[in-house]
């Protein structure tokens, strides 16, 4: 399946935080189709002016894909650098790449629409693939992590990733399933989470595929450096954007930004700070959300939080 069937969400909203349209250096942390990057590349061209911007993606495919369907839009004022790696990550990259601190960045978050319609990545509970669910090679998959957990572990990623009812009877079912070589497929691993009753609102699967796609990317690993490390990425004046999809990402993008926002660690109720911390960046408005006209057009869209933010 293409990438193209994939759906940029709030692509207005991002252009409009970052402002292409200044030119300079930009980085879409999670390129995926290219969506973000081709709107900001857009906008810059729009304006006339130079802009760089370099694509990072743990998925080759990914890299692949939008190298092929920017290429119209790049010339000698307009570059584009696909860069294989993962997003906690950036400040190497950019060094690597010669190109200092940026004046924009852009993370979207989470799964991708083309990596949950691909069966052979093994991300649906809904079609039939491998216990797979790397986002990259850099991840283990999905078989490896159940087999080389207890069940301890396995509750605690059920519980703290998924936010699992029941998590220890569910890790138990798992790994039982797992022991006696009934655990080969997707669906295998949907049937152990056991079928949807008048009361669930989700399907059980859901958020046990969840936490363990979570634990096997370290994906909330790799938010929570990336958002303290953005003082190695943004330059004076540049911006990032943070698109999350449930509530665990958008609870380390807000804590974190408030952490760099307001860095003070003296007790309170200090006349003046005696810590010397300063901030590091001022967080633009409220959180914002999708439109009804683009959630009504892209359903996935409805869960997803933009939170935005300037390096002072």
């Amino acid at each position: 399946m293409s990438w193209s069937g994939h759906e940029t969400v709030m692509k207005a909203e991002v252009v409009e935080r970052l402002r292409p349209e200044q030119g300079g250096v930009f980085v879409d942390g999670t390129l995926g189709g290219g969506g973000h990057t081709e709107a900001l590349l857009r906008a810059a061209r729009d304006a006339g002016q130079a802009i760089t911007l370099m694509g990072v993606d743990r998925d080759p495919d990914a890299l692949a894909f939008a190298r092929e369907r920017l290429s119209a839009l790049l010339d000698e004022r307009r570059v584009f650098l696909p860069v294989q790696g993962n997003y906690r990550d950036i400040p190497r990259l950019l060094q690597e790449q010669g190109l200092g601190l940026a004046q924009g960045l852009v993370v979207d978050a989470g799964v991708s629409s083309h990596q949950l319609d691909t069966a052979a990545r093994g991300f649906s509970f809904m079609r039939e693939g491998p216990l797979d669910m790397r986002m990259g090679p850099d991840a283990v998959t999905v078989e490896e992590l159940i087999r080389s957990s207890d069940e301890v572990e396995l509750t605690r990623i059920l519980k703290q990733y998924g936010e699992v009812r029941r998590p220890r009877r569910i890790a138990r079912a798992i790994l039982g399933a797992s022991g006696r070589g009934e655990l080969k497929t997707t669906l295998d691993l949907a049937k152990v989470c056991g079928e949807p009753t008048f009361r669930d609102r989700i399907h059980p699967a859901t958020r046990v595929f969840q936490a363990l796609r979570i634990a096997a990317n370290d994906e909330l690993g790799a938010l929570e450096e990336l958002v303290r490390r953005l003082g190695e990425v943004l330059a004076p004046g540049g911006r990032c954007a943070f698109i999350s999809f449930h509530s665990l990402e958008d609870r380390i993008v807000k804590h974190g930004l408030r952490e760099l926002e307001n860095p003070c660690t003296c007790p309170v109720g200090l006349p003046m700070c005696a810590c010397g911390a300063e901030p590091i960046v001022r967080t633009l408005g409220k959180v914002s959300y999708p439109t009804d006209a683009e959630v009504e057009g892209n359903p996935r869209s409805r869960s997803a939080r933009l939170r935005c933010a300037e390096r002072i």
